[in-house]
């Protein structure tokens, strides 16, 4: 084998010229597959991560049919312990417990509908980053009995720090729940929706205002490997019992997951039309190294060298180019993805502004996960066997006699 492998290697740079150009074809391909495969994956990664840690977490524990009511009547009882015991599980980072409800939010004449939730300060704040949001104000203590506004909830009613905002709705089991609070803060948020809606309080001051003490709508989690949420939500199912449900992020943001599916499906329609290019730049290297040889072809079979043992020096010089020009792609691309891995490229104009109403920074990040790298230069491998199967046929019906004569 050894043979045959420095026979093909040889026989490539009999014509340095064209083997070199087809090298270089190829490689400019696969660093283009590459930078887009790079690009896409990098998108994806940074919106599932910006999902996740700026509000739904990668898993969410409620009780059974929770997600389609959103009633404090399907809440769960929950202690400090309680909590503990899921930060124990395999693969979970972070638990933060919340309490979530809508309510009537008003100053004087003016008033908008709220979403309340009751959040742990310190949990909160290490999951999202809540005191980053902060515009003016400051942030609360776990024992406090205070708000944080979101700057659209702020403009609508006229509030700013040191106003009194009331907070009037339906708690636990039908009680009524009013209550007239300070405003410490405001937090301001790139979705506007967020802004236009959110009231935060610590979570003993909003299972007071509810009347449901030591209970909470959803416990987030975070997971420090997100290739473990599957064993991570069966341990926190497991661990959560027969009454409570654990969704994913897929689950709780379909909406998401259908972008990145649309997204992904007109990517790789692209990477189809680069994978024809290289497969056209191997087939046609390879068909004009057959063709040029096939005299020669035909004096080596019939000086008696056997046609198997042709056929695998011709599928080896196929295969070997389709892996040289692989290679050379892949070596370029890793110091340039590195590079844009760890200085996004910043985006302008109405890309921006796009990506500033979902809720994220106007910025181009690129993936370096070793999968993307592995992928291209099996593309390419399965597109060198393929085309190998030309000076396979070629030699297998070749007629010696009919080729010398003519």
């Amino acid at each position: 084998m050894h043979l045959y492998i420095l026979l093909a290697w040889r026989n490539l740079w009999r014509n340095r010229r064209r083997t070199l150009l087809a090298t270089v074809s190829i490689a400019f391909a696969v660093l283009v597959s590459l930078v887009m495969r790079s690009m896409q994956n990098g998108s994806y990664e940074y919106m599932i991560r910006s999902a996740v840690g700026s509000y739904l977490g990668y898993l969410q524990v409620h009780a059974a049919g929770y997600w389609e009511t959103r009633t404090l009547d399907a809440s769960i009882p929950l202690d400090a312990p309680g909590l503990d015991r899921f930060t124990s599980l395999p693969g979970i980072s972070r638990a933060v417990p919340r309490l979530e409800c809508f309510a009537l939010a008003s100053k004087d004449s003016a008033t908008t509908v709220a979403q309340v939730v009751g959040v742990d300060p310190a949990g909160e704040d290490a999951m999202t980053g809540l005191v980053r949001r902060l515009t003016a104000g400051r942030y609360f203590g776990a024992g406090e009995r205070c708000a944080l506004v979101g700057s659209g909830v702020a403009a609508a009613l006229g509030i700013s720090v040191g106003d009194s905002i009331v907070l009037y709705g339906e708690g636990y089991q039908g009680v009524t729940a009013a209550a007239r609070l300070p405003v410490a803060g405001i937090v301001s948020f790139p979705v506007p929706e967020m802004n236009s809606s959110l009231i935060y309080l610590p979570l003993p001051c909003a299972q007071w205002l509810f009347d449901a003490p030591d209970r909470v709508t959803a416990i987030v989690l975070m997971i420090g490997d997100p290739s473990t949420l599957g064993s991570a939500r069966g341990e926190a199912a497991r661990l959560a019992g027969p009454g409570c449900e654990v969704m994913t992020w897929e689950e709780m943001a379909p909406d998401l997951v259908q972008a990145i599916q649309a997204d992904s499906a007109g990517g790789v329609l692209m990477l189809l039309i680069l994978y024809v290019v290289i497969g056209f730049g191997i087939f046609g290297t390879v068909m004009m190294m057959t063709t040029e040889r096939r005299r020669e072809f035909g004096i080596l079979i019939s000086v008696g060298m056997k046609r198997w043992r042709l056929m695998a020096v011709t599928a080896l010089e196929a295969v070997a180019i389709a892996l040289l020009g692989a290679a050379v792609g892949v070596v370029t691309a890793i110091p340039l993805l590195w590079y844009l891995h760890l200085h996004p490229l910043a985006l302008t104009g109405e890309a921006a502004k796009a990506m500033t109403s979902y809720g994220l920074e106007p910025v181009l990040p690129f993936s370096i996960a070793p999968g993307i790298f592995i992928a291209q230069a099996s593309v390419v491998f399965a597109l060198g066997l393929v085309c190998a199967l030309y000076p396979v046929a070629v030699v297998r019906r070749l007629r010696p006699v009919a080729t010398l004569r003519s």
